[in-house]
């Protein structure tokens, strides 16, 4: 059976990251492995399983309140296998190390703070952690309490990666959906030849992934104040504008990614992805 990851820290924010997993599961089939990572204090956890004496007190209300989470879950979506996991470490380190030794669909995790990526972003060792994790991510911001695929945008530049991302998307979205593809014209080429570019993407991901319910939007770099907007800024006006539920993004270095992920860029744009973002696993280049 197919499985989901989704890290708990009993916050309203992994709360909601649960929900929204359950409710993939229930209509996509997964299993949940819940993980708790105990990360203020080092070996809290290895300690109390050696030596009860050493016993930490939040380690028994760690595994009180996960008890109580299961038996949420297993009233609301009694269809659904749980499984918990406990360890501890540097929560990105630990999510690593679970999602090497297993294989999962994704890794599905709530944010905070003023911006999603950003809470995820925050610090290079958490951005190297992310962008070379084997899983893909599924962020869910706190506003997305419900399961919403009606409109699913993927940032398009033709290149394969997104077609390998897409059919990552697959086992958790399936393909009841409209596939909005988005292509910022950075470099002003001409339409028709954009145009001709996606009727050639679309039978491809037609033939290759079967999904059919596909449109497309050109996105011109609009001006500010005489400067061009980024490309983050304008990507940010179409899920807006269209209305999307969930955005996928590649992790290609050449991709789009970067520049929505710079920790730098978010903070001076203010990027705010309100909307579930499913980040594809790397996929090992050569070279």
């Amino acid at each position: 059976m197919s499985k989901l990851l989704v890290p708990i820290d009993f916050s309203e924010y992994s709360a909601v990251a649960v929900e929204y997993a359950c409710q993939i599961a229930q209509q996509a089939g997964q299993s949940l492995d819940l993980a708790h990572i105990f990360s203020d204090h080092s070996n809290i956890y290895i300690n109390a399983q050696n030596d009860p004496s050493l016993k930490d007190p939040r380690v028994p209300m760690a595994e009180r309140d996960m008890k109580n989470l299961v038996a949420e879950i297993s009233k609301k979506y009694p269809n659904i296998e749980v499984n918990t996991l406990f360890s501890d470490g540097n929560l990105y380190d630990e999510i690593k190390k679970i999602t090497n030794a297993n294989e999962y669909d994704a890794v599905v995790m709530g944010t905070k703070g003023s911006s999603g990526l950003e809470a995820i972003f925050i610090g290079s060792n958490t951005y190297d952690t992310i962008l070379n994790t084997k899983t893909p991510l599924l962020a869910i911001p706190l506003e997305s309490t419900e399961l919403k695929k009606d409109r699913i945008a993927l940032l398009c530049n033709f290149k394969d990666a997104e077609l390998t991302c897409l059919s990552q998307a697959l086992p958790l979205f399936q393909k009841d959906f409209e596939l909005v593809l988005i292509h910022v014209n950075a470099k002003d080429r001409e339409i028709k030849d954009i145009d001709s570019d996606f009727k050639t993407w679309i039978n491809r991901i037609e033939n290759e992934l079967g999904i059919s319910d596909i449109t497309y939007i050109i996105k011109p770099q609009s001006l500010f104040m005489r400067q061009k907007e980024s490309v983050a800024q304008a990507v940010t006006s179409v899920l807006i504008d269209e209305q999307i539920d969930v955005l996928l993004l590649t992790k290609s270095r050449k991709s789009v990614f970067r520049q929505l992920t710079e920790p730098n860029v978010i903070k001076k744009l203010a990027f705010d992805i309100k909307i579930p973002t499913f980040f594809a696993r790397v996929i090992p280049t050569n070279g």
